[in-house]
């Protein structure tokens, strides 16, 4: 295996939603709402009017009703930049270490349990009626939508019929697109609100239009499914329910980091030198949520570390480049004190670290190859 794994959300098949990588890779204290950009907002395209005309007689054969056809279509329209998105997703390779430094950040910990003290009550419920721990629950609200921050505010029908329109997913997304006018239809949100990511992931758990309708609960017995309101308890409840019918078994924990002793379960060392754990069952229920080992440690160890469990006890290797995490965190600090700022210091080496290295370099007449190293840090 290779020192570096590929995490890639270039399609839905293997999980939920497309995002959460997204939602781990965000600055902290994300604002709970932005203004969209430029790019996001329909524009004219008479082609996609004519294919939504033709796709109208589909989805009513579909029974979607002509009201439901009228009302969600209403103020949408052609999105390039979806369609941008999704044609310049690329596959990214990042460490398993570099991934929990965002998954598992400080903050993101904390968040984490100020979530949890804060939502006691209904998480308790939740973990009570299907198993699943208060705190895994917890995890998987923070690396999906950084606890609600990160809902998303495209309009999902605008989203979902521009990449059908667009057909490289085509049959997918039309699928999409009919399941969120099922949702509009049986009035658990009106089509003004049903908003979520470029793709069409929704609410505090990002689930897409399908999943929302095989797996969302109304825990809150108002008669609406709402994974999109302020108020997370059904998606939350969503989430635990998609779990438990995934095959969570109760009791049964996740995994854990192999440090001392024989833990039970299937050992797996994702980064070669890096820590190994013991996973059970219940790591591969938590990937039929997003097809990735990375992803399963991320809500595990989050879970752990938000019901007051500390960090992981085996180091990781230096990188590719030699350094080891308090390397880049010193290379990002002594960048950022001399003026080359990296936008904070975390240690992983991303674009904002690497256009802070071509500035310095620049300023001293080097290669500009916005690499770290050993040599550049030791010139710091």
């Amino acid at each position: 295996m290779e020192n570096r794994m590929v995490l890639t959300r270039r399609t839905f098949s293997f999980g939920l939603t497309a995002l959460s990588l997204a939602a781990c890779s965000v600055p902290s204290a994300p604002a709970r709402r932005s203004s969209t950009p430029d790019d996001l907002k329909p524009i004219p395209n008479g082609i996609y009017d004519a294919w939504v005309a033709g796709f109208k007689p589909r989805a009513r054969a579909a029974g979607i009703s002509d009201t439901t056809l009228t009302r969600a279509f209403q103020g949408t329209g052609y999105l390039p930049g979806v369609v941008r998105r999704d044609r310049n997703q690329t596959e990214f390779k990042r460490t398993l270490e570099d991934y929990l430094a965002i998954a598992v950040s400080d903050e993101r910990v904390a968040r984490g349990r100020e979530a949890l003290s804060r939502h006691a009550s209904v998480l308790g419920a939740l973990e009570s009626t299907y198993g699943v721990p208060k705190e895994l629950i917890t995890a998987i609200w923070g690396l999906e939508s950084f606890y609600g921050d990160r809902r998303g505010t495209i309009p999902v029908i605008s989203a979902t019929s521009t990449l059908a329109f667009d057909g490289r997913r085509g049959a997918f997304f039309e699928k999409q697109l009919i399941a969120a006018l099922r949702i509009v239809q049986s009035g658990d949100i009106t089509p003004e609100k049903l908003v979520g990511s470029w793709a069409g992931a929704m609410g505090h758990t990002q689930f897409i239009p399908t999943s929302y309708q095989a797996f969302a609960v109304d825990f809150t017995g108002d008669g609406r499914r709402d994974i999109w309101s302020d108020d997370p308890s059904d998606a939350l409840a969503s989430a635990a329910a998609y779990l438990q019918r995934n095959g969570w078994a109760r009791g049964v924990p996740w995994g854990a980091e192999v440090n001392s002793g024989t833990p039970s379960g299937t050992i797996i060392q994702p980064q070669p030198g890096g820590p190994r754990f013991a996973v059970t069952r219940n790591f591969n229920v938590i990937k039929r949520y997003n097809n990735s080992d990375a992803y399963a440690i991320g809500v595990g160890h989050l879970g752990d570390r938000i019901a007051g469990g500390g960090p992981l006890q085996t180091p990781f290797p230096p990188d590719e480049n030699g350094l080891t995490k308090a390397d880049r965190i010193a290379l990002q600090e002594k960048l950022t004190s001399r003026g080359f700022d990296t936008q904070g210091a975390d240690g992983v080496i991303g674009p904002n670290t690497e256009q802070a290295i071509r500035a310095y370099q620049a300023s001293r007449g080097l290669p500009l190859t916005g690499k770290p190293s050993i040599t550049l840090l030791n010139a710091l």
